[in-house]
Parts: structure tokens; sequence; C-alpha cells
């Protein structure tokens, strides 16, 4: 029997949808604040956060495990003799990224945590689980509220995942400190432009650059939490069960601030210890500006790099940008930006890190190794029916994603890619 035309829920309802954002991150917390306390304004109810590096130190840790709705992970021998028991190991899907180093590595990584986060997040309650980066915010571009948890909440009952098509930060200073509250300036994705307009403004938006983005044009996306629900690397879901149902939004965006920090060439070379040449990069980066950035920060001088991130990174010249915004490539987005500056004015995170300090001062007193945290999860399969939500979306928010793009497959994971090329154009032209 035909299910029922239903009207979507109202907006009581939406609030009661639970949404869980998970990351691998090593970042410090003037990263991690901003960016946690921005998703929990527009609706983010949990967050998991695999910790290493700097966000496992107990002044970073501390702090975070202090805030209601956080989880912290810690990469410990434990979690890794878990995740060695996975059972991606077998499978064929990820095995093309196993046993490289860097971005390769990272990428296992990340897949294995958002493996063991779809359990996490199911036994919390959660409806939806979304894979993010430190250095990426949603935009609910077209829901009501400026919310995401409203987003989702009018998503059709029958759709498993919603992807966000990517924005990229377009820096006009070399010297940002703080990009979560100074750029506004963001290039569109392809997804998100006419064709003609895409095609026709791609030289001038490239800037001699390898693609239209600097890294990659193939967004994030949110997976609704059910049986058999899998990571499809870092970029996508999928389902051992089925094919999942998807959409892509047609306004709502995550918006990816890369590069944005002169400061990021030699962070993101000190992350990975590949040799400086064509052929070396190859096994460690998957995007030709990554690895044409690795080169630079490892070979020029400082005044090289500088003349090179603001010749390739920084959008220096004011008529292009008003060109290239009339034509809509570029768009200005403030909203994060007044809710970001919003919060520190505020004081939140000050008052934060001070709440915080007596589970600092226990991490260090006691003397806590990472191995003792209690946080870990084992990732077992634990039966849970799924809550559905019975409402349906505007036609004008989403893009129904039923042809195939040059993006899908159901054979191995989805790594980073880039956006369409020009020559991937002039080709399919001819």
């Amino acid at each position: 029997m035909a299910e029922p035309h239903r009207r979507p829920f109202p907006s009581s309802a939406c609030a009661d949808v639970l949404i869980c954002v998970q990351t691998s991150t090593s970042a410090g917390l003037e990263q991690i604040l901003p960016w946690l306390f921005y998703h929990k304004v527009i609706g983010v109810s949990q967050f998991l956060l695999f910790v290493e590096g700097k966000a496992a130190k107990p002044h970073v840790a501390g702090v975070l495990e202090s805030i209601p709705g956080v989880k912290s992970v810690y990469r410990t021998k434990e979690l890794e003799e878990q995740q060695a028991r996975s059972r991606i190991w077998n499978e064929t899907w990820l095995a093309g990224f196993f046993y490289k180093p860097c971005n390769y590595e990272l990428f296992v990584k990340q897949s294995l945590n958002m493996e063991m986060a779809i359990v996490m997040a199911r036994d919390a309650g959660m409806d939806w689980i979304i894979h993010l980066d430190t250095d990426e915010l949603l935009y609910p571009g077209g829901a009501a509220e400026y919310s995401v948890r409203r987003l989702l909440g009018e998503v059709p009952r029958d759709v498993d995942m919603v992807i966000f098509p990517n924005y990229e930060s377009s820096v006009e200073r070399d010297n940002i400190k703080d990009p979560f509250s100074e750029v506004s300036m963001f290039k569109k994705n392809y997804d998100h432009l006419p064709k003609d307009t895409y095609f026709g403004m791609y030289k001038e938006a490239t800037r001699g650059n390898p693609n239209y983005f600097l890294t990659y044009g193939n967004g994030k996306s949110a997976a609704r939490i059910q049986d058999n629900l899998r990571p499809n690397g870092a970029h996508r879901w999928h389902n051992y069960a089925k094919s999942p149902n998807e959409i892509k939004l047609e306004e709502a965006a995550v918006l990816h601030y890369t590069y944005t920090k002169f400061s990021d060439l030699t962070s993101r070379r000190d992350r990975c210890g590949c040799k400086p040449t064509k052929e070396d990069v190859k096994r460690c980066f998957m995007l030709d500006f990554d690895r044409a950035a690795f080169i630079i920060a490892s070979t020029a001088t400082e005044d090289e790099m500088l003349r090179w991130y603001n010749e390739r990174v920084v959008w220096n010249d004011k008529q292009l940008n008003l060109k290239l915004l009339r034509k809509g490539v570029l768009t200005r987005i403030y909203a994060p930006m007044a809710i970001v500056q919003g919060l520190r004015e505020s004081g939140v995170f000050t008052s934060v890190i001070a709440s915080g300090q007596p589970v600092v001062s226990d991490k260090l007193s006691a003397k806590k190794t990472i191995s003792r945290s209690q946080n870990v999860t084992r990732p077992v399969d634990v039966p849970r029916k799924l809550i559905r939500v019975n409402s349906e979306a505007s036609a004008r928010k989403i893009l129904q994603a039923n042809e195939p793009t040059i993006w899908d497959t159901a054979v191995t994971a989805v790594p980073p890619l880039s956006p369409p090329s020009f020559d991937d154009h002039h080709e399919h032209r001819q």
C-alpha cells in the first residue's frame, strides 16, 4: 500500500531531530571552540571528537570534556587494536587507500573513526550523523531560523543521505588570524552554479591554479542513522544492505576554510614526511594544489612562500572579485562570521576554558594517561530501531541526485575530488 502524503512536520517536531557531528582532529582550542559552539548555535546535539596531537593534551582535552554534549575519543593502543579488528580491513571499498602515507593514511583513519562514531551516535539516540573537519562549517541555507536541525527535520523520510555541496573560502588578505571571524567571501560549488557560468568563468576563477577549487569539490554528506550504515570515505556514507537514497541540497552548503592562514602552508608541510619532489608528493597527496603547496613550503624561502601565497590563494584583485561576485561565482556569507564574533564577544570561549580548568587540573595532577580514558567505545553492532522523520522538504531546497555524476562510484570509497575541469568540459563537448 502506498505511503499516504503527509505535510511537513511543524518546527517544534523538527526541533526534536538529533544531529551528531563527528571529527578527527589534532587542533587546539583556538580552532575547535569556535567551530564547536557555532554548530551548537545552529542545532547540533552531540559532538564526537577523535583527538590526537594538540587536541589530546590535558589543557585542551580537559576543556573539551567539560562541555555538555561533547565526547572525546583518544588514539590509544586500545583504540587502534579495536580498529585493527574492523571489517573494513577485509573489504575492498577502502583497500586502495591502505598502507600509503600522509593524506591516504588520514583518509583511512577518518573512515575507521566514522565507523566507530556510527555506533556511538546510535547508542546516544541520534537521528543523523555528519563528518566534518574543524576547518568546515555547515551553512543551513534555505532553512528557517538558520537551523541545520530544521533543515534535516524537513527531509523526506525515505531519504537516507543528504549531500551538502562545499563552498571554498576566498581570503582577501595574507594576514588572517581567525578565519571564522574574518572571512566572508566564498567560491560557490559547481552544483550551485549554471554550467554556462561555471565554465564561462572557469579560467578567471581558477587564476592559474590546477583546479577551480584549491582542494576538494565534492562536498560532505549527512546520513540518517540506521542499520547497516557505514562510511564511504570521509565525504560520503553508504549502507551494507542497500543502495542509499541520496539528495543534494540546493541552498545549504559546507563552508570549507582552506589555506586561510599563511601558516597553513608550513603546518601542512610539517605533518607529512614526504620528499618535495613531483614524483614523491603523488604518493602523499590526492589533490594537485596540496602537492604544489607542499613543494613550495619545503623548498622556498619565507619571502618566496609569501609571494606564492598571494599569487595563488589571496584574492587581491578587487575588480576581479567584483566581477565574479556579480556573476555569482563568488558570494558573500556573513552569518558564520557574525555568530562566531558574537560568541567571542559574549565571553563564551573564555568562560568555557575557565570552567574546564578543574578537569584539566585533575588530568594533570593525577597524571592520567590517555590509555585509561573512559570515553573509548567498542565498535559493536547494537541493533536499534530507526526513528524516522515523517516530513517532506520543499523542492526549492533540494537538488535530486537521480543522475550519476562524475563522482559516483559503488565500488570504492569516495575520496576528496576536484570539481569538474575546463578540459573535462571541452572533451565532453567534442
